[in-house]
C-alpha cells in the first residue's frame, strides 16, 4: 500500500492562517480521496511559513471495482421511460434484465464501475482542492487564473512503496507537480528531490526548515527560557505570541536583548503590549522587582555576528516604539494629575457615539453611574464610591494610550486613577468593571468592582433591549451574550441577592427616555423613584402618572407597555444563558425549567440555590419515586378536571377516607406542609427536600391500596382534592410538572 506525500510551497503565508490552512488540506484531499474509494491508515498535515504539507500513509493502490444493482421501470413502460433509464445506467436495452416482482415484470441493470488507479483520484482531488481552497484571502498573480495567499510556487506529489517513488502528474496554471522542494530561504535556498515523508522531513531539517510547529514553538519556548534563567529573569508566557512567532520562523534563532534604561519606569503592561503588538518580542521579567527589563526577539536565520546586527536593529526600532509609549504615558499622567483630573476626559467622551440611538459615551456614563449607585446596597457597596467609580471607569478611552493600545482600557484608568489620587477601590473597578470577559476570566470581588461591572453589563444589554437589537441565530455583534454571563457569573460567585427585574424597569427607562426622548429628565427621574418604592413598572406608572406631564396619554400607555414587555423578554434571554451557565455544571434543563417557573426567578442566586437542590434531591431514589408518585397524582387529578370541567382545589376531608393509607396520606400532607413551607420562606431548600422525601412512602402507599376514581362520586371528589394537596405541597419547591421522567 503506498505512501502519498503533498508539499503545496509558496511565498510567506500569514502565521495566523497555517494551522488552519493545513487541517483543511488535510480534510478536502482525506474526504476527496475517501469519496472516491481510496481508504487510507493515517493523515498528517503540517505547515510552515513557505509550504503547506500532508502525509497519507497506507494509502489504496487503486479504487475498488463497484457493482451496482439497479431498478428500473416496469416491463412494457413508455420508451421514453426506459430510454432515460438506459442513459442513467450507462447501458443498451440488451444489456437489462427482466425480473418477476409482487408489483410485476421490472428492468434491473447491473452496474460496474471498474476501479482507477490511485494516481488519477489523487491528481482529481489535489486540483480540485487547490482550485477551491478556503482562503480567507486570497490573490492571483500573472496571467493565471489561480487564486492562493500568496504566489504559489511548486506543487510536490509522489506516491512512494517498496519499489520506489513516483510522481503523480498535475498541472494547474503552468505549475507542474514533482518531487522537488526547496530548503531555507537563505541558508538552503537549493532544489533538492525526496523519495518519501521520512526522506523529506530529514532532509528539510538538514536545509534549516523545521517542518513541524508545535517542535518550532517548543524549541523557541526551551532556548528562551534557558536564556532568561541564565540572566537570573523569567519570560512572561504568552501561548498565542508563542504560536504566531513560530508560524514567523522555519529555522528559529532566539536573542535576547535589553530595553533601554529611560523606558523601564514605565508600567510593564505598556512595555509588554507594545513589543507584543509592534514586534512580536517576548518580555522578560525581573522576577524580584516585577519589571520588564529585557526582551526576546526570534530570528529566522543564523548569522556570522550570532545575531548581533538583527538584535541591534531590533534594538533601534523598539526604542523608537517605546519612546513614543513614554510621551503618551506621560501626557497622560498629567492630564490626570492635572486640576480638572479624569474628569477632562469624561468631558471628551461626550462627543464620542455609543450608538446612533443611544447616545454617546458621556451619556451611557451617566446611566452607569446611576444603576450603578442603586446596585450599590445590593452588593454591599458605598453609594458615593460606586458613582464615583462608574463615572470614571471609561475615562481613559479618551487617553492617548488607550488610543494607541485600545486592549490597555480599564488598566490604564487603573493607573491613571491612582495617578489623580482617586480612593483605590475606585481605581480598582476602573480595570475590573470590564470583567469577566469570558468563561475562563476572573469574576471581580470587591463590592464598588461589582456594581461597576453589573451597571455596565446591565445599562449595555437594557440598552440594545430597548431599541431592538438583540442577539439572532449566531450573530450577536454587540457581544450581549457575553454580557448576560458576565452578570450571571457575578451574581452567582459573589453571592448577590438581587432582583433583576427591578433594575431591568429602570435602566430600560434611562434608554427608552435616551433612544425616543419621549420623557423630560425629572419625569425619568420620579418615575425610577417610585420603581425603587413600589418594585413593580405598572404600579410605579400608577402612582405618578397624574404627576408627570410633557407626555401624551397614548405614548404614556404605549410606553407603560412596552417596558415591562421588554423587561420580560430580557429576563427569558437571562433564563436561557442561566441553562448554558448550568448545564456545564450538571444541572439539567428540564430542573432548571422547573424552578423557573417559581416566584422570585429574577434572584437568579435563589433561583440557582432552588436548582441545585431539587437536582441533587431527583438523583436519590425517594426522589426518583417521589417524581412518578407526583405525575401519577397530577396525570389523574387534570384529566378528572378537564373531564369534570371543574377545579379540584378546595381541601379534601380526612372523615371521607376508607383507607389507612388515606388517612396516613392525610398525615403526611399536613405535616410536609407544615415542614416544607417554613424551610422555602427560610430558603433552606435542602431542609425542603427533606419534607419532600418524607412524603414519597405516604403517596406510594396510597397508591398501591386505593382506586382515585372510586365508585361513590363523594369519595372520588375527596380523593382528587387530596391529589390536589399533594400537587399543592410539592409545588412549593417546584413546578415538577416541567420535570422529565
Amino acid at each position: 500500500m503506498p505512501d502519498l506525500l503533498i508539499e503545496l510551497f509558496s511565498e510567506e503565508i500569514p502565521a495566523r492562517m497555517q494551522a488552519r490552512a493545513a487541517e483543511d488540506l488535510k480534510k478536502r484531499v482525506t474526504d476527496g480521496l475517501v469519496e472516491a474509494g481510496l481508504t487510507y491508515a493515517g493523515a498528517a498535515a503540517l505547515s510552515t511559513p513557505r509550504r503547506l504539507t500532508l502525509a497519507v500513509d497506507g494509502l489504496l493502490a487503486e479504487s475498488p471495482t463497484i457493482r451496482e444493482e439497479r431498478k428500473g421501470p416496469k416491463v412494457g413502460a413508455p420508451d421514453k421511460a426506459i430510454e432515460g433509464f438506459l442513459r442513467g445506467a450507462g447501458l443498451s436495452r440488451e444489456q437489462l434484465e427482466e425480473r418477476e416482482t409482487p408489483k410485476g415484470a421490472v428492468y434491473f441493470a447491473m452496474i460496474e464501475k471498474p476501479g482507477r488507479p490511485a494516481a488519477a483520484i489523487i491528481a482529481e482531488v489535489l486540483e480540485d482542492t487547490i482550485r477551491n481552497f478556503p482562503w480567507p484571502k486570497s490573490m492571483r498573480w500573472g496571467a493565471g487564473s489561480l487564486r492562493w495567499v500568496r504566489p504559489l510556487h511548486s506543487i510536490l506529489c509522489i506516491l512512494s512503496d517498496e519499489a520506489g517513488a513516483s510522481v503523480v502528474d498535475l498541472d494547474i496554471d503552468g505549475i507542474k507537480s514533482g518531487n522537488t522542494t526547496r530548503g531555507h530561504r537563505f541558508m538552503a535556498p537549493e532544489e533538492f528531490a525526496v523519495t518519501g515523508f521520512d526522506d523529506y522531513a530529514a532532509k528539510l531539517k538538514r536545509a534549516h526548515v523545521v517542518l513541524d510547529a508545535r517542535e518550532r514553538a517548543e524549541a523557541i519556548w526551551q532556548e528562551a527560557t534557558n536564556q532568561a534563567f541564565a540572566n537570573g529573569l523569567d519570560v512572561v508566557e504568552d501561548n498565542g505570541l508563542l504560536a504566531e512567532v513560530a508560524g514567523l520562523v522555519e529555522w528559529p534563532v532566539v536573542l535576547m536583548g535589553a530595553i533601554d534604561e529611560e523606558f523601564l519606569e514605565l508600567p510593564p503592561e505598556v512595555l509588554q503590549t507594545s513589543m507584543k503588538e509592534h514586534q512580536k518580542f517576548f518580555s522578560v521579567k525581573n522576577p524580584k522587582t516585577g519589571r520588564i527589563e529585557k526582551f526576546i526577539t526570534v530570528a529566522n536565520r543564523e548569522t556570522a555576528d550570532n545575531g548581533a546586527t538583527i538584535l541591534a536593529g531590533n534594538q533601534k526600532v523598539l526604542s523608537a516604539r517605546l519612546a513614543d509609549a513614554k510621551f503618551f504615558w506621560e501626557n497622560d499622567l498629567r492630564t490626570a494629575k492635572s486640576e480638572a483630573g479624569m474628569s477632562a476626559w469624561v468631558e471628551n467622551l461626550g462627543n464620542v457615539t455609543f450608538h446612533n440611538k443611544l447616545g454617546t459615551q458621556a451619556a451611557r456614563i451617566d446611566r452607569i453611574a446611576a444603576l450603578a449607585r442603586e446596585i450599590a446596597p445590593v452588593v454591599g457597596a458605598d453609594a458615593d464610591l460606586a458613582e464615583q467609580a462608574a463615572r470614571v471607569a471609561k475615562a481613559d478611552l479618551s487617553s492617548e494610550m488607550v488610543y494607541e493600545f485600545p486592549e490597555l482600557q480599564g488598566l490604564m484608568g487603573r493607573y491613571y486613577a491612582e495617578a489623580a489620587g482617586l480612593p483605590q477601590e475606585v481605581a480598582n473597578a476602573c480595570e475590573a468593571h470590564y470583567s469577566p470577559l469570558g468563561p475562563g476570566d476572573d469574576v471581580p470581588s470587591e463590592p464598588v468592582s461589582v456594581a461597576v461591572a453589573l451597571a455596565d453589563k446591565l445599562d449595555t444589554l437594557t440598552g440594545f433591549w430597548a431599541i431592538d437589537e438583540k442577539p439572532t441565530g449566531s450573530k450577536d455583534p454587540f457581544a450581549l451574550r457575553r454580557a448576560a454571563l458576565g452578570v450571571i457569573r457575578l451574581v452567582l460567585e459573589n453571592d448577590v441577592r438581587m432582583p433583576l427585574d427591578r433594575f431591568f424597569d429602570s435602566q430600560l427607562l434611562r434608554a427608552e427616555s435616551a433612544a425616543n426622548g419621549e420623557l423630560p429628565e425629572e419625569n425619568v427621574n420620579a418615575l425610577l423613584k417610585e420603581i425603587a418604592a413600589h418594585g413593580v413598572f405598572g404600579s410605579a406608572f400608577e402612582a405618578v402618572k397624574d404627576r408627570i406631564g410633557g407626555l401624551p396619554a397614548t405614548a404614556f400607555l404605549e410606553l407603560e407597555r412596552r417596558v415591562p414587555d421588554t423587561s420580560d423578554d430580557l429576563l427569558s434571554f437571562f433564563h436561557d444563558r442561566l441553562k448554558v451557565f448550568l448545564r456545564d455544571q450538571g444541572i439539567r434543563h428540564d430542573v432548571i425549567d422547573a424552578c423557573i417557573a417559581m416566584e422570585g426567578n429574577d434572584d437568579l442566586t435563589l433561583l440557582v440555590k432552588r436548582a441545585r437542590a431539587l437536582e441533587d434531591f431527583l438523583k436519590t431514589e425517594d426522589g426518583e419515586n417521589l417524581l412518578q408518585g407526583f405525575k401519577r397524582a397530577n396525570n389523574i387529578l387534570s384529566q378528572a378536571e378537564e373531564k369534570d370541567g371543574v377545579e379540584y382545589s378546595f381541601g379534601a376531608d380526612r372523615k371521607f377516607a376508607e383507607d389507612a393509607t388515606e388517612t396516613a396520606l392525610f398525615d403526611a400532607l399536613e405535616a410536609g406542609g407544615a415542614a416544607i413551607s417554613p424551610a422555602i420562606e427560610a430558603e433552606d431548600f435542602a431542609a425542603a427536600m427533606r419534607g419532600m422525601a418524607a412524603l414519597r412512602a405516604p403517596i406510594d402507599a396510597f397508591f398501591e391500596a386505593v382506586q382515585v376514581n372510586a365508585d361513590s362520586e363523594v369519595v372520588r371528589r375527596n380523593r382528587l382534592n387530596l391529589l390536589s394537596q399533594i400537587r399543592q405541597v410539592c409545588g412549593q419547591v417546584a413546578d415538577l410538572t416541567k420535570v422529565e421522567g
